[in-house]
């Protein structure tokens, strides 16, 4: 925890965020290294019937740490999704679902 789950990027993009991603969000997050999980998610998008490009988005599964840290979590996660897409422009979408952490289990055992 927490989790990362990448779209509408190549597994190689994703492979190439994994490792600054972590060195940027771990103390932010006051997570350890090996706590992120990040996942690359192949996925089709459609508009009128027809395959459409689109751009990329980032979901973070993550236990609550506030408007600010969020806030400043999802410019990172931006920034470097698109040094990692080599393109300074590009639209990248973060989307959050905050974790309760009572409801998350890890071997059988939650963390609240």
């Amino acid at each position: 925890m927490p989790h990362f789950r990448c779209r509408a990027m190549t597994p190689a993009q994703v492979q190439a965020l994994s490792t600054p991603l972590v060195d940027a969000l771990a103390e932010l997050m006051n997570s350890p290294r090996a706590h992120f999980t990040i996942e690359h998610i192949p996925a089709t998008f459609f508009v009128d019937g027809q395959v459409s490009p689109a751009y990329p988005f980032v979901e973070v599964l993550y236990f609550d740490r506030g408007q600010e840290v969020q806030n400043d979590i999802a410019k990172r996660v931006t920034q470097l999704v698109r040094d990692a897409m080599a393109k300074p422009e590009q639209d990248v979408a973060v989307i959050f679902t905050t974790l309760t952490p009572s409801d998350y289990y890890d071997n059988g055992a939650h963390y609240g």
